[in-house]
């Protein structure tokens, strides 16, 4: 079996821990531990480990960089193996790292031309026009790499994208300008079919019962048709009331499902909430436990109708910075528009000889229909325009490192501080980056960080798609298991906290359904907030959120696997190894089974396969140690007709026994966490995939954030100080970070 896994994996070298150790002593820990395995007769892994040359690391760097990871998991020497301490253990890895510190470093391939993703894009839009604009129907989805849609190898270029960013173009350049030619348009706005609509839903009216709250574009000051449909009858239950409000200002249609009012242009809340006029609810009873008969599902709007003008909105008042007062200062005009717009679109300062193929766009839309129109044309020109789509790095300035940062920090374009500074020459100085960092979290803009970032390496996004087939489960779960994860991401990020606090918070964020959900007593409500855990809870840190717990679960029960490899590879940066072919890796028979032993009974059985028992005597424990919490996160003492059985050993010979035991276990193990998380920041920050010539940069950025206790926030400002994000790219990695000195 050994001889199926993969090289590093079973690469049982041990180094000696003194930091003078040379080649000879190396090479006698080798023959002790592994050269019964990894020799030129049995090259276990595809290695030989007794002719290798021990005095140069540095020409198998790759493999010892893997070494490392599995030393520190402590899945090296492998079970049953004689091995040293685990003090001893560590000790041999930290020495190791110090050698392939001290090696010369080596070129890294620069990640391509970085084109902006949907989210990107998006973002930049708002930023630039002060508009949201929902592009998911415009442009197709991103694809990921190495779990991240920002990364430059996957944003690849195809006709129909090309097409999907000119269509894009055209319907927001009208839309930020006003587009008094707009004909009518309905928009649906349609309740997820699980939303369960029997208490108070937040953004809607205190004392109401389910409802709907949308936000929504007008394009021009006009009248709209209305229609809110639903399960509700208010003729024949008169006890029923459904207010509709627009911005909280309450309107009284005669028909709910066909009335008209004017409206102004620009984004608008719309709400409709359904109240139980028998029971109206004072600031005493207003969480009391009753429900109303009826749903809102649909808000319908149509328009516009009988326009009379593009309105006062906010993309028209960052756009027109001047008017013309005569046909004679039109271009004039439209020359400093555009060169404004170009600057913060394309990212850097623009001179007239910049709009040279901006400005025919103006002159034929000028021509057409005015200086509006022809502001309009040009827009879109910019917004198709490729300084504009693409982030161009090569020159290793400042408005380079401008754009670098906003895009992580915001997944945004830069503000113009960001740009002022870039432009001035001293945003690459120590102190002057450290502080735009800091600026820029504290921004509401950064909540993209948690989203983006933390949504992706969490796995958060697999929630909007996952179906559960678990009593229990609705929309309303699924929101707040989402928010629950985001908030506690935040807040670590926000107080400056240690990254391993999301592993061992002592404090979740709950509102009542999630509470319910957890068994947790005295939260009312539907907003978010901090509740303490008591000492004795399961809920400690990402382990015991629902959100992890949901998505590391097939449709229908439980799964230890893919709960255990989550684990190994997202938190530890240790992923196990993929099952071998031809392997049979379902445990739930062919469906036409009564199956009444537990999810842990199948998979022991599983085991008796010596093909998979050792890939499973790694990933089970860590599963097995969860199997208290039902595939949506609720608390379980049975699983079928059995007793839940978390009881385990981990690979290095911890015993485990539930959740809380393997918290421990990973807050033992928080290096490895610490680093994966850096690993995870530095590949999200600089849009490539990091292979083993990045690990010494990796490395000194842990070091450098130790000055801060590993806050969250002190490893982001460590990244963005380190030589590979200052960097140009295609240079050689860094093994420090730059001085704050």
């Amino acid at each position: 079996m050994t001889s199926m896994l993969p090289r590093w994996v079973m690469t049982g070298v041990l180094l000696v821990a003194a930091a003078g150790s040379g080649a000879q002593e190396l090479k006698s820990v080798t023959q002790k531990y592994c050269v019964s395995c990894h020799n030129p007769e049995d090259w276990a892994g595809g290695l030989d480990l007794d002719s290798i040359d021990h005095g140069h690391l540095a020409a198998e760097a790759e493999t010892w960089e893997k070494v490392v990871v599995k030393l520190r998991a402590g899945m090296m020497p492998p079970p049953g193996k004689e091995r040293p301490a685990r003090q001893q253990v560590e000790a041999i890895a930290a020495s190791l790292e110090r050698s392939l510190d001290a090696a010369p470093r080596q070129a890294v391939a620069a990640p391509g031309l970085h084109r902006l993703n949907r989210n990107e894009y998006a973002n930049a839009i708002r930023d630039l026009f002060g508009m949201q604009v929902d592009v998911s129907s415009l442009l197709p989805p991103d694809d990921a790499s190495n779990g991240f849609d920002n990364m430059a190898a996957g944003l690849t270029i195809s006709p129909a994208l090309i097409q999907g960013y000119t269509t894009a173009a055209m319907k927001i350049s009208r839309a930020a300008v006003g587009d008094t030619t707009a004909t009518e348009a309905t928009m649906v706005y349609q309740a997820p079919a699980t939303l369960a609509q029997d208490q108070h839903l937040e953004g809607l009216p205190l004392g109401s019962r389910g409802g709907m709250r949308v936000v929504h574009s007008f394009p021009l000051d006009a009248e709209y048709h209305f229609s809110v449909r639903g399960g509700f009858s208010l003729d024949r239950n008169p006890n029923v009331r459904v207010d509709v409000a627009i911005d909280g200002v309450r309107v009284e249609p005669r028909s709910l499902r066909d009335f008209r009012l004017p409206v102004k242009a620009g984004p608008h809340v719309i709400t409709a909430a359904l109240f139980d006029v028998r029971r109206p609810t004072g600031v005493n009873n207003i969480y009391s436990a009753y429900r109303v008969d009826g749903v809102v599902d649909r808000i319908e709007i149509t328009g516009p109708f009988n326009a009379t003008g593009p309105g006062d909105t906010e993309s028209r008042r960052r756009i027109f910075s001047c008017r013309p007062t005569a046909d004679s200062e039109a271009r004039a005009c439209a020359q400093k528009i555009l060169q404004d717009v170009a600057m913060r679109a394309f990212r850097g300062p623009q001179q007239a000889a910049d709009l040279v193929a901006i400005l025919p766009f103006y002159e034929r839309g000028f021509a057409a229909g005015g200086f509006e129109r022809g502001i309009e044309q040009a827009l879109s020109r910019i917004l198709i325009d490729p300084r504009f789509l693409f982030r161009m790095e090569g020159e290793g300035s400042d408005l380079e490192l401008a754009s670098r940062l906003s895009f992580f920090l915001w997944s945004s374009i830069p503000d113009r501080q960001l740009l002022d500074r870039a432009v001035a020459g001293t945003l690459h100085r120590p102190q002057v980056l450290a502080s735009e960092v800091r600026r820029m979290l504290a921004d509401e803009r950064s909540a993209a960080l948690v989203e983006n970032f933390a949504g992706q390496w969490l796995f958060l996004r697999q929630l909007a798609t996952v179906t559960p087939e678990v009593e229990g489960f609705d929309e309303n779960l699924r929101e707040a298991f989402v928010a629950e994860t985001r908030s506690l991401v935040d807040h670590v990020l926000r107080q400056d906290r240690p990254v391993t606090e999301l592993l061992t918070a002592d404090y979740t964020f709950l509102n009542e359904r999630l509470a319910r959900h957890y068994g947790i007593a005295g939260v009312r409500g539907s907003h978010l907030r901090r509740v303490a855990l008591p000492p004795e809870s399961h809920r400690r840190g990402l382990l015991g959120h629902g959100s992890i717990l949901t998505i590391t679960s097939t449709a229908s029960r439980t799964s230890p696997v893919i709960r255990g490899s989550w684990i190994l590879e997202n938190l530890l940066g240790a992923p196990p190894p993929a099952p071998p072919p031809g392997v049979e890796t379902n445990i739930d028979g062919d469906g036409t089974q009564v199956l009444t032993t537990s999810v842990r009974q199948r998979l022991e059985v599983h085991r008796t396969n010596p093909s998979c028992a050792s890939c499973h005597g790694v990933i089970d424990p860590v599963g097995f140690a969860l199997e208290n919490f039902d595939p949506i996160g609720a608390w379980r003492d049975r699983d079928g007709d059995s007793l839940v059985d978390a009881r385990g050993t981990l690979v290095d010979g911890t015993p485990v026994a539930g959740p809380a035991d393997l918290t421990n276990a990973l807050a033992a193990r928080s290096q490895m966490f610490i680093t994966h998380i850096t690993e995870k920041l530095l590949a999200y920050s600089l849009g490539r995939t990091l292979d083993h010539r990045d690990m010494p940069a990796v490395r000194a950025i842990v070091r450098q954030a130790q000055r801060r206790n590993h806050s969250l926030a002190a490893l982001i400002e460590a990244v963005v100080q380190s030589e590979a994000f200052l960097q140009r790219p295609g240079s050689a990695p860094a093994t420090r970070v730059a001085s704050r000195e």
